[in-house]
């Protein structure tokens, strides 16, 4: 079972394929986990899409119910807890520069990346990226009551703790991991495809493709003749933005 150790954490991944790496983050909020790729949330499935041309790296979020990855909880964590997770897996794959493909909350971590080591990302795929309009609402979100519960043989887990979490994820709002500033100075060539739900705000798709300096906009993308189009396109993006 590949697995590395970061801190306290033990986090389980998966490599598909040869060739210049793909890192990428699974969607389904905190429940990140490589058996995600494989449902029907993700039409873009990243190992039977490009692990042929490709390295890919799939990976279980730490804590997410059903996964193999484990860390203590702490009121302390946020996105910068799992950017150190990712940044600790390239390092111990020996990864100086790799492409990102993340979807739904993988688009934080590819905020969170881009901020910490933008020099190691050749190119990112945002796929209907997460993010909040206007005010945060009274309360802890669905998902992330869902995630509490699952929880077991986590002793240290308070409700101060799971408040604290709580707000260090998601009480910054837009992008959640980076504000609008840093969004407008990432000069990393980027494809966005469009989220057009309650989790995935249209609007948030539509202003990160409106500050990012590189970026390619796909607006149509989940199904049938559009879902070939994109594909086509990430491909032909990846490979453009792939160093020789």
């Amino acid at each position: 079972m590949p697995t590395i150790k970061n801190k306290d954490a033990t986090i389980y991944y998966e490599e598909h394929g040869t060739g210049f790496p793909i890192l990428t983050f699974a969607p389904a909020g905190l429940q990140s986990t490589i058996e995600v790729w494989s449902g029907s949330s993700a039409p873009i499935k990243p190992v039977s899409e490009w692990s042929g041309n490709y390295r890919v790296i799939v990976m279980d979020q730490r804590n997410a119910a059903g996964g193999q990855s484990r860390a203590p909880i702490t009121a302390q964590d946020g996105w910068h807890s799992y950017a150190s997770d990712h940044i600790a897996l390239l390092d111990h794959l020996k990864i100086d520069s790799c492409h990102l493909f993340g979807q739904c909350i993988g688009g934080s971590f590819i905020a969170s990346l881009l901020k910490m080591q933008p020099e190691r990302v050749a190119s990112a795929v945002w796929a209907q990226p997460i993010g909040r309009v206007g005010p945060m609402k009274p309360g802890r979100s669905a998902r992330f009551v869902e995630w509490a519960k699952s929880l077991e043989g986590h002793p240290e887990v308070t409700e101060e703790i799971l408040e604290a979490f709580h707000q260090n994820l998601y009480g910054p709002g837009f992008l959640y991991s980076v504000d609008r500033e840093f969004v407008k100075s990432c000069k990393t060539p980027s494809i966005l495809l469009a989220g057009n739900d309650d989790a995935h705000p249209r609007p948030i798709s539509d202003e990160t493709a409106q500050l990012l300096p590189n970026v390619e906009y796909i607006t149509e993308w989940k199904d049938g003749a559009a879902l070939e189009s994109a594909k086509a396109r990430v491909k032909a993006f990846l490979a453009k933005h792939t160093p020789r």
